[in-house]
């Protein structure tokens, strides 16, 4: 039996007049009181005159002032304020943003109506379970030496949404994806965004170092304990006090290694080589593997105990192949990156040279594409990357398969474009099937009129 949805009152804020209005009707059809603004000063002015909300759902982009300072605002009048930030402009570091701000959820525009509607009454029904916020502390700053995530593809922005949520606890992440998918990066993002980022980020991969040898460099050992132990050894647990330790490849640990680790993470204690009392840790540890911990629990070579205690919250880091549009974001990201880091001056690519990085179907993850980005810069001696500076085993690579979707009426298909060439060609092959009608056009889109009137000016199309 299904619980009759109790209505609430809402207040939607864009500044595409059309959108709000549409967006507003939907939901007043599902019997919810609804209050439009259109920009964030008005929405603030809403909030004074007639709130509280129950819920507030704003864009993220608008002039002035945007959706996460009224995100800010009305969660500082009331911290278990509902709000959803609705953009067609996400990525993975505004998600982040967001859900640190407080946001319940951050929705990529077009979004499926119905599961919006079932967000907003899902968390309303919520709402009331919620225990009221503890006593305001002293803010903590967080955040500014975390890495940027690169990227806009649901994959990615789902994974910074779940970073951003987690954070801020002390639960343990295990961080499960292929080699060179960035599942370091990940785990330096969940140290930066936490209150222990002004700590030390320990990072040791399990799968380098010799059993003996990754115990001492763990647990550490005291003068004596063994043959060559000259000096006493603190460790790296204890070298992470009051931060985090990341531990890389952990399915690699040895069985003999799995317990004492099952100890610092039960007891919070370790106990180094040679000593007779145990030695207290405050650390919070994050793990990561390319394997399947299951598998290996199944085969006995992996605890189950030890298995359950890393896997509180496990963050899925999809391959590159998965998020192909993120490519060219990442690819600009790395240029400039590594421009920098090389002390030169930015290069530029060479369309054949972007046409095969685009066309590659990288095995190798993000960390093979920035390998390939850092040789071609160090040899494109006159500031572009040409073919001739790429590996031959991506120049020879076949192009993948065009991925399939709608037909283009305007222009004959390209196998190679840039994602913002594929935006633009898909958006006039649709005007162009509707008979230059923008508003069945933009319905089809999932996008508002004036959104796509703003597309057409971008690339200099004609009014009409």
């Amino acid at each position: 039996m299904t619980t009759a949805l109790a209505p609430g009152r809402l207040l939607l804020v864009d500044d595409d007049e059309e959108a709000c209005r549409l967006l507003g009707e939907v939901l007043e059809r599902e019997g919810y009181g609804v209050v439009r603004a259109l920009s964030v000063e008005e929405a603030l002015l809403a909030v004074g005159r007639e709130g509280p909300f129950d819920a507030v759902l704003t864009d993220l982009r608008m002039p002035g002032s945007s959706g996460l300072d009224l995100l800010r605002a009305v969660r500082s009048r009331d911290p278990r304020a509902l709000v959803f930030v609705l953009t067609a402009f996400g990525d993975a570091t505004a998600a982040g943003e967001a859900i640190r701000a407080g946001a319940y959820d951050f929705i990529s525009k077009p979004y499926d109506l119905s599961a919006l509607r079932r967000a907003i009454a899902q968390a309303l029904e919520r709402r009331h379970l919620t225990p009221p916020p503890a006593p305001a502390s002293a803010p903590v700053r967080v955040g500014a030496g975390a890495p940027v995530i690169v990227g806009h593809s649901p994959g990615i922005i789902e994974v910074m949404k779940t970073v951003a949520r987690v954070a801020p606890s002390q639960a343990t992440v295990l961080i499960t994806g292929e080699t060179g998918t960035g599942k370091e990066l990940i785990a330096r993002a969940i140290h930066g965004f936490s209150d222990r980022a002004a700590n030390h980020f320990v990072a040791v991969n399990c799968s380098a170092l010799a059993e003996g040898v990754l115990e001492s460099e763990l647990f550490g050992h005291v003068k004596g304990a063994f043959t060559g132990a000259a000096a006493a050894r603190p460790g790296l647990f204890r070298e992470a006090d009051r931060g985090t330790i990341f531990l890389d490849e952990v399915g690699d640990i040895s069985p003999g290694l799995q317990a004492p680790l099952l100890r610092v993470l039960q007891e919070r204690e370790i106990q180094p080589g040679g000593a007779d009392t145990p030695v207290r840790v405050d650390v919070r540890v994050l793990a990561a593997t390319h394997q399947h911990l299951e598998t290996l629990v199944e085969q006995g070579r992996f605890r189950g105990d030890l298995f359950y205690r890393l896997n509180v919250v496990t963050v899925d880091l999809p391959p590159l192949r998965e998020r192909l549009q993120d490519l060219p974001l990442l690819v600009h990201h790395f240029l400039r990156q590594l421009a920098a880091s090389h002390s030169r001056e930015p290069v530029a690519l060479d369309p054949e040279a972007e046409a095969l990085l685009l066309g590659y179907s990288w095995p190798g993850n993000v960390r093979e594409l920035q390998n390939v980005l850092e040789r071609a810069l160090v040899l494109a001696a006159q500031g572009v990357i040409g073919p001739e500076h790429l590996p031959d085993d991506l120049r020879e690579s076949p192009a993948p398969p065009p991925a399939p979707g709608p037909t283009d009426l305007r222009h004959d298909p390209a196998p190679l474009m840039s994602l913002a060439e594929v935006e633009k060609r898909h958006v006039l092959g649709v005007l162009e099937g509707m008979k230059g009608n923008r508003e069945k056009a933009a319905r089809i889109l999932g996008i508002s009129r004036r959104t796509l009137v703003r597309m057409l000016q971008r690339w200099g199309e004609p009014p009409g």
